[in-house]
Order: C-alpha cells, then sequence, then structure tokens
C-alpha cells in the first residue's frame, strides 16, 4: 500500500545504519553482515516494521530481514524505530528482485497482510502464486517454510491451493488467529483489523 512520503524520508534512509542500501553485493554473505550463523528470517512486505523489528527484538538468536517496496513505508518505519538492533537489517527493493539479494540463506518467510491482487488476471502477482514459490525455491535453505498471515478469506483460500499444488504440507491453519493459543507479535494493520472485529487467518506451510 502506498503512504504518502514523510518530509524527511531521504534524510532517514541515507543515515540508517541497518537499511542495507546495496544488498545484492550480499548475496551469499548475509552471515557475514550479521556476525553469526544463525537462521534468516525474511518478511516480504514489511510496511512500517512492527512485526519485524517486535520480533527482532523478542528472538535475539534470529537474524531478521525486512524487505519493503515503496521507500516511503521503509522511511516511515526507520522514523518509528530508530534504534539499531544486531540481528535486524531492512532492504528497498522489489520481491522478484530477490534472486539478485539472497543465494539460498533463507529458513523462513513471512507474508503478512500482503496485496490480495483479486483479479483473476492478477493472481500471479499473488506473493503465494507459482511465480513467487519458484523464486522463494532459489533462497531457501535445505527446508523451506513460509508463515502467512490476512484478513483477506479469499486470498488466504488461494494461497492454501497455490501452496499444497506446489507440495507444501501444513504444519497449522488457523481461521481465527485472535482467539487461539499461538505465539503471534502483531503487525500494524493486524491491529487495525483486530480492533475492526475483523478475523486473522494465518498458516504455516513447510516443504522439505
Amino acid at each position: 500500500m502506498r503512504l504518502r512520503n514523510i518530509k524527511d524520508k531521504d534524510i532517514l534512509i541515507e543515515n540508517c545504519t541497518y537499511l542495507e542500501k546495496n544488498p545484492q553485493n550480499n548475496k551469499n554473505k548475509w552471515s557475514k553482515i550479521f556476525g553469526n550463523n544463525n537462521e534468516i528470517h525474511l518478511e516480504i512486505g514489511m510496511g512500517k516494521g512492527d512485526f519485524i523489528y517486535h520480533m527482532a527484538l523478542k528472538y535475539p538468536h534470529i537474524n531478521f530481514i525486512g524487505l519493503e517496496k515503496y521507500t516511503g513505508v521503509i522511511g516511515r518505519a526507520i522514523k518509528k524505530y530508530p534504534q539499531e538492533l544486531p540481528n535486524l537489517r531492512i532492504i528497498n527493493s522489489d520481491a522478484l528482485n530477490l534472486e539478485n539479494i539472497f543465494a539460498k540463506e533463507i529458513s523462513t518467510i513471512y507474508l503478512n497482510f500482503s496485496d490480495p491482487w483479486p483479479k483473476k488476471r492478477q493472481a500471479k502477482r499473488r506473493l503465494t502464486s507459482e511465480v513467487f514459490l519458484a523464486i522463494y525455491d532459489n533462497i531457501f535453505k535445505a527446508s523451506k517454510k513460509i508463515i502467512m498471515k490476512t484478513d483477506n478469506l479469499n486470498l488466504f483460500a488461494s494461497s492454501l491451493v497455490s501452496l499444497s499444488k506446489y507440495g507444501y504440507i501444513f504444519e497449522d491453519v488457523n481461521l481465527d488467529l485472535a482467539n487461539s493459543d499461538i505465539d503471534n507479535i502483531l503487525t500494524e494493520y493486524e491491529t487495525k483489523f483486530m480492533a475492526q472485529g475483523l478475523k486473522i487467518n494465518y498458516l504455516i506451510a513447510i516443504k522439505k
């Protein structure tokens, strides 16, 4: 979702110590960037950063990378959470470029409230379409794990189908995340949707 630019966006981006300016140069080197061999988890479409930032705070033994396409959103995330965390990096790029940024280095991918692209002709643009699942194949390590949250039931249903057809099995499927015992870090959208009484759909899909 596009947001209005903030006035100091360019300065925030330029001075942000945890934003990787040339992420393609880090391909196959992300463990060196973090200075350890811990798992690397990637959120595609990090928005204003609530989820990825608090995940990094809660799980210091895991390395987190947030990818966001729009610089205006990146600027808001940096302004909201200026503190550098040793296990957090962010990237300003499109998900279609993932193969240029990572080798087989990612253990888990998070897809939180992705654009549903509801029209039939837009199906390939969904982040759980075969187009993107093929890209993920080339950045995942030996095993593959996708964790997804969405308020959009049609997107959720289509994702269940596409993931299943692509060989994923479901470790968990939940149609009302707020009323479950799942350990859950909220995104900014999730907080808003839950306040409106909307149910959140959740899945964990794995492929070996």
